[in-house]
């Protein structure tokens, strides 16, 4: 069995070509073209050029003009790039034509991303979920990659990822052609997989049954790909989550524990990014994972306050997180790397967001803040308590300093005199002893 290609061992230098339809969109498809662009060095690959190109009507065969596909093909060689990136999705058929033209490796917006996050999957569900999308994608576009193989950079390599079994070890049945073989085995393969990511699934539902044995808050740090979600993780937990400054570093989902200062205690996770254009195989791949978002209590969800884009990136993950389900969770706004705008960009974003926390993870500034605003969002699962506590009970005296933030004690008068912030899940355990309670 063929899979997709590994572009960094094989490409070096890229030509990018974005197509637009509509003269109103030519804002919105150069901010992609410059995306694409991010996503391609992620690559390791360099960008010779990118080219912005209005099409009047879409053509079957190239998606742009034949007269502009071969102006541009022209160009690809003339710049001596060995890779056509188009930040439009290609048909396979579309793509086999661009291939056969051009004599060069052709690749759409979508391999791309699927490349970036088969070298970012860490976790097993991440590996089966990135190899799933990639046997998704790979089905339909078989017959190009057998026209290909012997094509320098423009064929698959021989064997699957994930241990899938190679093409020449399968039994051709009577009439069998070899590509029919592949597209069995292909099959095969994918329901495999779904059938393993089905059991991972029943394994996450069972941690997530674990932790809700001790209803701990749950908050799921979402938002646009390289905003800052692994690095605002490792500042409020002192976790050791992979911070890279790179699109898509973080394909797997890492959960950890937050005391806030009343001493209540929340668990937060870190989740997969999102990008615009994100094809919608990938959301369905990647849906355990996001899972998360649904599940959690709220969404912390931080914006790159520096990127000119922050209004588009706002919209793209309140769009998939309501095509997730989540789009009725409560959300805390956190505009990240504040540190690199002046204050006339951080007025227009306050304008734009009122209800947003100004942060930068990078100096420190405004953490407290956020800290503050994490505490009021939950100040409706706690209550303040005054006790009066006989020594024969210091197993209560322990479970208030190990459930919640004993603010004071004293023992001078034979009993334990405390002062407590505890959630109120645990209220009545202590309710024979307050003398004093306020929420």
């Amino acid at each position: 069995m063929f899979d997709i290609r590994e572009k960094p061992s094989r490409v070096e230098r890229a030509l990018l070509i974005g197509a637009y339809f509509d003269r109103r969109e030519e804002e919105d498809a150069a901010a992609l073209l410059e995306e694409l662009q991010e996503l391609v060095e992620t690559l390791g690959i360099a960008v010779v050029r990118a080219e912005l190109v209005f099409v009047r009507e879409a053509n079957p065969r190239y998606l742009i003009g034949k007269g502009k596909a071969a102006e541009l093909i022209a160009l690809a060689k003339e710049l001596e790039a060995d890779c056509i990136i188009i930040d439009n999705e290609l048909s396979p058929a579309q793509q086999r034509a661009w291939e056969q033209d051009a004599n060069l490796c052709v690749i759409d917006r979508q391999e791309v991303i699927l490349d970036i996050f088969n070298m970012r999957a860490r976790t097993k569900e991440a590996r089966l979920q990135v190899e799933l999308a990639r046997m998704e994608y790979s089905l339909p576009r078989l017959t190009r990659m057998w026209m290909h193989l012997d094509r320098q950079g423009g064929g698959g390599g021989a064997g699957s990822s994930g241990g899938g079994s190679g093409s020449g070890g399968a039994t051709r049945g009577e009439g069998e052609t070899q590509l029919e073989v592949d597209r069995r085995l292909s099959s095969k393969r994918v329901d495999k997989l779904k059938a393993e990511l089905e059991e991972v699934k029943k394994q996450r539902e069972t941690a997530r049954k674990e932790r809700s044995r001790v209803p701990i808050p749950q908050a799921a740090i979402v938002g646009y790909t390289n905003a800052g979600k692994s690095s605002l993780l490792n500042k409020l937990t002192s976790a050791d989550v992979l911070v890279e400054d790179k699109l898509f570093a973080t394909l797997d989902t890492t959960t950890r524990r937050l005391e806030l200062p009343d001493g209540q205690q929340m668990l937060i996770t870190d989740t997969v990014g999102f990008v615009r254009n994100l094809p919608h195989n990938l959301v369905q791949s990647f849906r355990a994972t996001l899972e998360e978002s649904v599940l959690a209590d709220f969404l912390i969800h931080v914006l790159d306050a520096s990127s000119k884009h922050a209004q588009d990136f706002y919209k793209t993950t309140t769009q998939v997180l309501g095509e997730l389900g989540a789009g009725d969770k409560k959300v805390l706004l956190v505009l990240n790397k504040i540190d690199l705008i002046d204050d006339n960009r951080l007025h227009e974003l306050q304008r734009l967001f009122p209800d947003a926390v100004p942060i930068s993870i990078k100096t420190s500034q405004g953490i407290d803040d956020l800290m503050h605003r994490l505490h009021n969002m939950m100040i409706d699962r706690v209550v303040r308590l005054t006790l009066t506590i006989p020594l024969d009970r210091m197993d209560l005296v322990a479970l208030a300093h190990q459930e919640g933030k004993v603010l004071s004690e004293d023992y001078e008068q034979g009993v334990a005199e405390i002062q407590c912030v505890i959630p109120k899940r645990w209220e009545s355990k202590f309710s024979a002893f307050a003398s004093v309670a306020k929420t």
